[in-house]
């Protein structure tokens, strides 16, 4: 993959068209397991976990909403959600009221004051999906008011290493770890189609840390006893055996 070809640019392009394409498919393969707020496909849900913290009254920004329905959860619950997301498909199935409240707009180019919200969010938004998760972090940080939480879950990044198998050929590593070459699928012109991006653990802490936040807490979920949905690579199987989503608990000072 070329710089000319996954730089953050191109990527947002690129991005945009594969999940206005996709939405439809990805909402009726996933959307009622991902009713309510949830982190991860071990089915973590913040009720459970409180990683955000109390939400009553805080105005707090949803990054790569998808079809928000952490941000409807949040509305629910007393809170003022803003669910932004780079695809209009993504948006087009969110709730109504959330909908309402919904931008679509670049997670790197924040279109928010400084300082407007108490909380941001991403579940498995935006930041696996850009070259430039440092700039994502830098504007999260500046919209972010003193005090106030940053949280985000990504595929954990151990399972780089392994592939995208729910079985047993799941379970053993093919790959460096420590390799960053994008994951890229391409159309038959060659024309990129999809870029997701790998970073460590290490990437990951130093992102947050050269962004001005502090690391609260690494939440590595563990598959639940009564969870038996298979999500693409992620399995009973797996899950009981390798980490498949990390969860980073920030804070700005």
């Amino acid at each position: 993959m070329s710089q000319e070809d996954h730089g953050p640019r191109h990527t947002v392009t690129v991005n945009r068209r594969y999940w206005d394409a996709w939405a439809p498919g990805y909402q009726a393969a996933h959307g009622a397991f991902l009713d309510g707020f949830v982190w991860g496909p071990e089915g973590l849900r913040e009720d459970d976990a409180g990683l955000l913290g109390p939400v009553t009254g805080r105005d707090v920004l949803e990054v790569g909403a998808g079809a928000a329905q952490c941000s409807s959860w949040l509305a629910a619950r007393g809170a003022r959600p803003i669910a932004l997301d780079l695809s209009a498909g993504m948006l087009r199935h969110a709730p109504a009221a959330v909908r309402a409240r919904a931008v679509q707009g670049d997670a790197g180019r924040l279109p928010f004051a400084d300082g407007a919200f108490d909380l941001a969010f991403s579940a498995y938004g935006a930041l696996p999906f850009t070259p430039a998760a440092d700039r994502v972090q830098a504007e999260v940080r500046r919209v972010v008011r003193p005090g106030g939480r940053w949280v985000f879950s990504v595929t954990h990044p151990v399972r780089w290493a392994f592939p995208d198998d729910p079985g047993p050929g799941g379970l053993h590593a093919t790959m460096s770890y420590f390799s960053r070459v994008p994951y890229v699928e391409r159309a038959g012109t060659g024309a990129v189609t999809y870029a997701e991006f790998h970073r460590t653990v290490g990437d990951w802490v130093r992102l947050i840390v050269a962004a001005g936040f502090v690391l609260v807490d690494l939440v590595e979920p563990e598959w639940p006893d009564d969870l038996t949905t298979e999500w693409d690579g992620w399995s009973r199987l797996r899950g009981e055996r390798i980490p498949g989503t990390a969860v980073f608990v920030c804070r700005r000072p």
